[in-house]
C-alpha cells in the first residue's frame, strides 16, 4: 500500500479564499487538492496531509512562529509518519511576504535546504528510500485583506517556477508548475478556490503517476 506525504501551507491545507482575516475556514476532503490527488491515485494509497497555514519554507516567523519554519516542520513530519512512498512539497507563497525581504534567490534556498532534508541519507534509509515530487506554488496577487502582507512580492513570486524547475533537474526529482495549472482567487490574491484545488489534484495526481512509473511518458 503505497504513502503519500503532501506538505505545505494553507493551500496544502485547504484554506478558501478569504474576505475577512481571522477566519479559519477549511474545505472538506473532498475539495482539498491533496485529498484529491491521493482519491484519484487510487484506493490502495494513503496520505499524509501535512498542510500549516502560514509556513514557510526556512523563516521561523517573527508574527506567527517559529514552527512556521518549514526546515523544522519537514524533520518532524518526516520522523512522525512512514514509510513514504512520495513526498510533495508545495511551499513558497509565505516566504515571499514582504516582512521577510526574501528575493527569488533566497525562497530557492528554503526550498533547497528541505530537499536536503528529505534527501540526506538519514531520511531515506528510514522510510527505504521515497520519490520527491516539488511543486512550485501559483504566483500571488497582490489584493484582498493580504494586500499588505505581499507589498511588492508578485514580481518575486512569478520569478520561482524556472528556479524550482532547475533545482529539480539538478536534484533529479520530479517537478509540477502549479502556474501553469491554475491560479490563485482575486479574492484574496493567495489561495485557491474549489475549481483550483480540481485541477491541482488531477495534475499532481498525474505527476506522481510519472514519479512512479517514468517510462509512462517515455513512448
Amino acid at each position: 500500500m503505497p504513502n503519500l506525504m503532501i506538505f505545505g501551507d494553507s493551500n496544502t491545507y485547504g484554506t478558501p479564499p478569504v474576505t475577512r482575516r481571522g477566519l479559519n475556514a477549511r474545505f472538506g476532503p473532498d475539495i482539498r487538492w491533496a485529498s484529491r490527488a491521493c482519491q484519484d491515485l487510487g484506493r490502495s494509497w494513503t496520505l499524509v496531509e501535512e498542510g500549516l497555514p502560514g509556513r514557510t519554507t526556512q523563516f521561523n516567523d517573527p508574527v506567527m512562529g517559529r514552527h512556521m519554519n518549514g526546515w523544522l516542520g519537514l524533520r518532524i513530519a518526516l520522523e512522525s509518519h512512514g514509510p513514504l512512498d512520495v513526498l510533495v512539497i508545495m511551499l513558497g507563497t509565505n516566504d515571499v511576504q514582504t516582512r521577510f525581504g526574501a528575493s527569488s534567490q533566497i525562497v530557492l534556498a528554503g526550498i533547497a535546504g528541505l530537499l536536503d532534508i528529505a534527501l540526506s541519507t538519514e531520511m531515506q534509509i528510514r522510510h527505504g528510500g521515497f520519490r520527491i515530487l516539488l511543486v512550485c506554488p501559483p504566483p500571488i496577487l497582490e489584493s484582498g485583506p493580504f494586500a499588505g502582507e505581499f507589498v511588492g512580492s508578485a514580481e518575486t513570486s512569478r520569478a520561482l517556477a524556472p528556479l524550482y524547475e532547475s533545482l529539480a533537474k539538478a536534484r533529479k526529482i520530479g517537478f509540477l508548475d502549479a502556474g501553469q495549472i491554475v491560479e490563485v482567487s482575486a479574492v484574496d490574491g493567495v489561495h485557491l478556490d474549489e475549481a483550483g484545488h480540481t485541477k491541482l489534484g488531477a495534475a499532481v495526481a498525474d505527476a506522481v503517476r510519472d514519479l512512479m512509473d517514468p517510462e509512462r511518458n517515455s513512448v
